[in-house]
């Protein structure tokens, strides 16, 4: 779905990235690299292939967008360095996009650790009018990406039918990404008059109008 902001134009896609056309960026956030394998590794049963369809995902929209710069809103891994890490060194090298992550609170493994495989370590991104960080934060005259929550909307049916969905939750003035990575949960946030929730379901992303 393509969506316009301060007279830019942006791509919502299923995945939970967007996509910043006229700058040639992917906005990412909430992946938690690593956390499947820190769960099982605590005697969690999560399937072994969840953690290459993170890698696949990742691949998938790279593919489609074929961006200059990636950028990680946070929470790229999910705790200390694991199995993955290997795995994420290994997947960046077949890749030469310009990579930046925003440090999230998960995000604990050493800067010295990702400068060695070329991934620029910020807290704090801005790019013309708008800027990126991990948790949702105002800034006056810019429009701010974050993610940090997990954003999720829960539409109600005739009866008693719910439908529990990943979503763009969308301000005036910011946008919260839904997490990108498998088996990080939602968080449900309910949308007042000023909000814009963009749903994901299935393959599409669809605007929820407002009641």
């Amino acid at each position: 779905m393509k969506i316009q902001i301060q007279n830019e134009t942006f791509i919502l896609h299923s995945s939970g990235a967007v996509f910043w056309e006229s700058k040639k960026i992917i906005i990412i956030s909430d992946v938690h690299l690593g956390k499947v394998t820190h769960f099982r590794k605590h005697g969690i049963a999560i399937p072994q292939n969840a953690i290459s369809e993170n890698f696949r995902k990742i691949t998938e929209v790279l593919d489609e967008f074929m961006p200059e710069k990636i950028i990680f809103l946070g929470d790229l891994f999910h705790s200390s360095k694991n199995a993955e890490w290997d795995l994420f060194e290994k997947w960046l090298s077949n890749h030469n996009q310009e990579t930046y992550l925003i440090t999230g609170n998960h995000d604990i493994i050493d800067e010295k650790h990702y400068k060695t495989i070329g991934v620029v370590v910020i807290e704090m991104l801005q790019i013309d009018a708008f800027f990126f960080t991990h948790h949702p934060t105002e800034k006056e005259n810019l429009f701010n990406f974050s993610g940090h929550i997990h954003p999720g909307i829960v539409l109600r049916g005739l009866g008693l039918q719910t439908l529990k969905l990943r979503c763009f939750f969308c301000k005036p003035n910011q946008m919260i990404l839904p997490a990108f990575g498998e088996f990080t949960g939602k968080y449900f946030l309910k949308p007042n008059s000023e909000d814009t929730v963009y749903a994901i379901a299935g393959n599409d992303v669809v605007q929820i109008k407002k009641e």
